[in-house]
């Protein structure tokens, strides 16, 4: 296993849920970190202050992931103010759940765009830095619904979706230069994104109950630190999906 001592992570969409748990997972391992996020600059300011008290380096960066041009001003930042980013984690994302019969073609826009087009913006940004010092971690948080359909619409879970094809892509393509690409599948997490949609529901799950954010990051420690797992999708989801 890999330390990240020292090391400067990106976490995007890291103000709250399961992005703070992964920056804070990091953080304590020793890694610095940039907590990307779109709005909720109070909720930033206070990870990055909970980064801080472990006697690590943090800032709070705004971007709209969505904007190329912002995505790679989010890395430009982090790197002027870190170091080269070594782990990147990209967890920003939305889940607009609408019945089928309501779901537009700006919903599924938008949806791409935040969800898979940020993820490819905010990657290859990153990009040079990792392949210039033959080490680099890219992790991305998927969904359950990428697997089978999900509760959110077709829009959610093909976003989702493209995003096991990006990792299947970069993990093949930097295989030999010491960057590993990896992705997270997680189900019914219990943070702010399950409210406001009322098929989602502890019943769903095998094991009967909504997942933890920590049981989500204890994943993204080890993707981090882990150097021989590439390419793969790991699921946390109470056993909805088995693979």
């Amino acid at each position: 296993m890999d330390s990240i001592e020292g090391k400067v992570a990106l976490v995007t969409g890291a103000s709250r849920g399961i992005g703070r748990e992964i920056a804070l997972a990091l953080a304590d391992a020793g890694a610095d970190v940039a907590v990307g996020y779109r709005s909720g600059a109070e909720e930033a300011a206070a990870v990055v202050s909970e980064i801080e008290a472990r006697g690590r380096k943090a800032i709070a960066i705004p971007a709209d992931l969505s904007d190329p041009e912002q995505a790679a001003g989010l890395v430009t930042a982090a790197t002027k103010a870190l170091g080269t980013v070594a782990i990147l984690v990209n967890n920003a994302g939305i889940n607009p759940s609408k019945p089928l019969d309501q779901v537009t073609p700006a919903d599924w826009d938008e949806t791409i765009r935040v969800n898979l087009s940020s993820v490819f913006y905010v990657t290859q940004a990153v990009l040079p830095g990792m392949r210039e010092r033959g080490w680099g971690r890219l992790i991305m948080l998927s969904s359950v619904a990428a697997q089978t359909g999900g509760v959110i619409g077709p829009h959610y879970s093909a976003s989702k979706a493209g995003i096991l094809g990006l990792v299947h892509s970069y993990a093949s393509l930097l295989a030999k230069e010491g960057v590993t690409c990896n992705a997270i599948a997680p189900a019914l997490i219990e943070t702010d994104m399950l409210k406001g949609n009322d098929r989602i529901k502890p019943e769903l799950i095998p094991l009967g109950r909504f997942g933890q954010p920590d049981e989500v990051s204890s994943i993204a420690l080890l993707l981090a630190q882990n150097g021989y797992i590439t390419g793969q999708t790991i699921n946390a989801n109470g056993g909805w999906y088995m693979n």
